[in-house]
């Protein structure tokens, strides 16, 4: 069956607007691009669109692909001081020329939805944050939407990326749950896939995980994202999965619409943090 992350969404985004509602102040979100991808900019209209249904006020800031990254510093300091910012993120990848880490460092703590630097990822790491990864939040979003009892059963996490791998097990771990991690280097991922009651993916490799490799009536949670003929893919064969799976996350319209929801959920709750002063 496949899971219909549109419709999880929407109600995220329903709550969410209904919330703001009763703020006394309209919180921003800003975006920064640099250079003019096709994909990222088709993301940010996204991201754009569900915010201004939402209640949030939106700006995008497109910097040109031969900024420096004391420049994409610069931007991100001066867009900091707007007061009713609640929410500052950098579109990623960037340029491999830019400083990633430097420039994701330089989003003040309090507005970082992404949870992307230094500090706001140890503190979701110690446990410490009130905000959680966006794609990480929508993954267990949908575990917490299926009749499943997750205690009782082995899950396995492919990728430790930071967007997807490392939250997602960080957050199941937490949870008290079976949680295997297989990444490249890993040996025995044939055996592990098959042993697994719910795989997350989370490579970005189109193709990596196929029906042969898994139990009949596993759970599987495709947050993996990459471009390939012109169109975003999914890590998981959906044809042939969708044949074992109990449940099946699609791409698109699985996690990511889930993913933008729960970016929308942070912002709002620097918003009503902020408002209680």
């Amino acid at each position: 069956m496949l899971i219909d992350g549109r419709a999880i969404a929407h109600d995220l985004n329903l709550h969410t607007k209904q919330r703001i509602e009763r703020l006394s102040f309209r919180p921003l979100l800003v975006d920064i691009v640099v250079g003019n991808d096709p994909a990222s900019l088709s993301y940010v209209k996204i991201k754009e669109k569900k915010a201004l249904e939402s209640g949030l006020l939106f700006e995008l800031h497109q910097l040109p692909f031969e900024s420096t990254t004391e420049e994409v510093i610069s931007k991100i300091e001066e867009l900091s001081a707007r007061e009713e910012l609640c929410g500052l993120i950098i579109q990623l990848p960037l340029p491999s020329y830019l400083d990633t880490k430097q420039i994701l460092d330089t989003i003040p703590e309090r507005v970082d939805v992404d949870l992307l630097n230094s500090r706001s990822s140890e503190k979701f790491y110690s446990n410490e944050s009130d905000l959680i990864p966006p794609t990480a939040g929508a993954v267990v979003q949908i575990l917490d939407s299926l009749p499943e009892d997750w205690n009782t059963k082995k899950f396995l996490v492919l990728g430790q990326g930071e967007l997807v791998g490392k939250p997602v097990a960080h957050l199941l771990k937490q949870r008290g749950y079976d949680v295997a991690v297989a990444d490249n280097s890993t040996t025995e991922v044939d055996q592990m896939l098959l042993e697994a009651d719910c795989v997350i993916s989370g490579v970005g490799k189109p193709g990596l995980v196929t029906g042969d490799k898994l139990k009949q009536d596993v759970v599987v949670i495709d947050a993996g994202t990459s471009e390939a003929e012109g169109s975003i893919k999914g890590d998981v064969e959906q044809e042939t999965v969708e044949l074992k799976a109990k449940y099946l996350t699609p791409v698109p319209g699985g996690v990511g619409p889930i993913t933008v929801a729960k970016l929308l959920e942070n912002v709002l709750l620097v918003a009503e943090s902020r408002q209680k002063g």
